[in-house]
């Protein structure tokens, strides 16, 4: 039961960093600094509580966060951003597990896993939404995407089942946007007949 506690707790963590892949990172390592909920020291995961990388992880978000504000990130940055967030969430999925089992490699797979299908929903749907606003509302989509990520972060951490209620929504909302896409294109077929 610890086993599949911790999997799930990676598989949240992990989802959360394909929505914002530094941020996630960044408070599991500080936790795991002061062994709250997670605890990498003894593990072959220990650097992802390790001060260097805990700065490498601050830097790298205020880069992102100052090219977001900019409107600097292009297509090519964001799927950059989204394999980041995949690797890093595989790793942190590995090093949840690597906390009190000697199999680890699960959690490689269920994070990554986890990440790119949270990642994918969530530009998918932040896409959509950008669509419709104006530039200055479309300024504060990145703060709530870094919202969602913290609050899926906390909430698997603090409570690991929680990370079955994130992918759950996240497969709704590629369902979703997907069966959307079928109607658009549904409704153009209809008007080219002659």
């Amino acid at each position: 039961m610890n086993f599949i506690l911790d999997l799930l707790q990676g598989v949240g963590v992990g989802g959360a960093s394909g929505i914002r892949p530094f941020l996630p990172a960044l408070v599991t390592g500080a936790l795991a600094t002061t062994d709250t909920a997670v605890d990498f020291d003894g593990t072959a995961f220990s650097f992802l509580e390790s001060p260097v990388f805990l700065i490498v992880l601050v830097f790298a978000a205020a880069v992102t966060v100052a090219l977001e504000q900019r409107g600097k990130i292009a297509e090519p940055l964001g799927q950059g951003l989204l394999v980041i967030g995949v690797i890093l969430g595989a790793l942190l999925a590995a090093g949840s597990l690597d906390d009190r089992f000697d199999i680890w490699w699960p959690g490689l797979l269920a994070g990554g896993l986890a990440a790119a299908l949270l990642g994918v929903a969530s530009r998918q749907l932040l896409g959509r939404v950008r669509q419709r606003l104006g530039a200055e509302e479309q300024s504060f989509l990145m703060l709530y995407a870094g919202g969602a990520a913290l609050i899926v972060t906390a909430g698997s951490l603090l409570f690991p089942p929680l990370a079955l209620v994130a992918v759950g929504v996240a497969i709704w909302l590629l369902v979703a946007s997907r069966k959307r896409a079928g109607e658009k294109y549904a409704g153009l077929r209809i008007l080219n007949r002659p």
